[in-house]
């Protein structure tokens, strides 16, 4: 079996090889990976790839050419598509009915819904899903506006993009005046009620109009949490793994707005991202159209997402449709690292655990 996996020098692309060559049933897998970096670490990585490419960038000239070569060079099987900018590019190419190979994608409407932040909460703000919410337009805001809106502190971050982009507790006006100074890269923030419980993500697997499979985390701690000011970097380091079947009814009540607002069928993989307030009460801050750099550590214990997709991509008479959440001997937790592959244990024994040097 080919598959193309994008975007090869991220932490996510690297998580879903690792799922398929290390953790999943599949045998004879031949990954062939793509970059638009010619110093990403991920395309020097032949363990995971049988060959790699840097390619033009998606949407621009030359890109849909070079992937097409890839497919017919190496008989791709399926791709599975990620960063952000492909999988935007590629929903296109799905909603007009012309996928290069054959992928997990939603349409390009609710691509775009999900990418914005904004919109998405925009579209769910009346169904008690989402913290109180407001845009910042960097070239035109009061910056006392949000204070008095949503009282201090509350959190701020890009309208769009991954790792935590553009994120901060907002303990006063001149933060934020200071914060968006700093972030010129930044067009559009979002600022919302700061949540103060439990980092929870919820995986939802739709094919072709029904949920088929879903599971649940918490983010605890960060890769490199120092480096940010939020202390959120978007790579997990510690995790719960979860047994939650009313976080997967709010995340599935949720998509079903969402799906409805965009017109769209209900399919594709989203990893729908929850903060509980004081009361713990959960809210939903965004929802990926892709999977996450964690998702190796559900692989490792049991739910493989990234092969429930080669299933439905490759055999669907033969994958079970019955609807499932995935679940976990309680107290199970992973730890992380850069470029490591994840350990699954008891959180009682990192607990107990003990230093035995002379």
């Amino acid at each position: 079996m080919n598959i193309l996996l994008n975007g090869v020098g991220g932490p996510t692309p690297r998580s879903i090889a690792r799922s398929l060559k290390h953790y999943s049933t599949l045998e004879h897998v031949n990954i062939i990976g793509t970059d638009i970096n010619p110093a990403a670490y991920g395309l020097y990585e032949s363990d995971l790839y049988e060959k790699t490419y840097i390619i033009p960038r998606a949407g621009q000239a030359g890109y849909r050419k070079a992937i097409e070569k890839i497919i017919r060079d190496h008989q791709i099987d399926l791709a599975i598509v990620m960063p952000e900018l492909e999988v935007e590019v590629w929903s296109k190419y799905a909603t007009a009915g012309n996928l290069p190979v054959k992928t997990l994608l939603p349409q390009e409407n609710l691509t775009y819904l999900l990418t914005d932040k904004s919109a998405m909460t925009e579209v769910i703000k009346d169904s008690g899903l989402v913290p109180q919410s407001l845009v910042i337009d960097p070239q035109k805001y009061s910056p006392g506006a949000a204070g008095e809106k949503l009282g201090y502190p509350f959190w701020i971050r890009a309208v769009s993009g991954s790792s935590g982009l553009g994120s901060l507790k907002v303990e006063n006006e001149n933060a934020l005046k200071h914060w968006v100074t700093i972030n010129p890269g930044v067009k559009k923030f979002i600022a919302s009620t700061f949540l103060p419980g439990r980092n929870l993500a919820c995986k939802m697997l739709y094919w072709k109009g029904r949920l088929v499979r879903a599971a649940c985390a918490e983010r605890v701690n960060y890769i490199m949490a120092k480096v940010a000011p939020s202390g959120i970097t978007g790579n997990t380091s510690f995790g719960r793994l979860l047994n939650e079947p009313g976080l997967v009814a709010e995340a599935e009540h949720a998509m079903e707005l969402l799906f409805q607002h965009a017109d769209s069928p209900k399919h594709g993989f989203f990893t729908v991202d929850f903060k509980e307030d004081a009361n713990g009460k959960p809210f939903i801050t965004e929802v990926n159209v892709r999977h996450v750099a964690f998702s190796v550590c559900f692989a490792a214990a049991g739910a493989n997402f990234a092969e429930d997709t080669v299933q439905l991509l490759t055999g669907e008479d033969q994958f079970d449709m019955d609807y499932r959440m995935y679940e976990f001997e309680k107290d199970t937790i992973f730890l992380r690292d850069v470029d490591a592959e994840p350990i699954i244990m008891k959180e009682s024994d990192l607990l107990n655990s003990r230093f035995s040097g002379s």
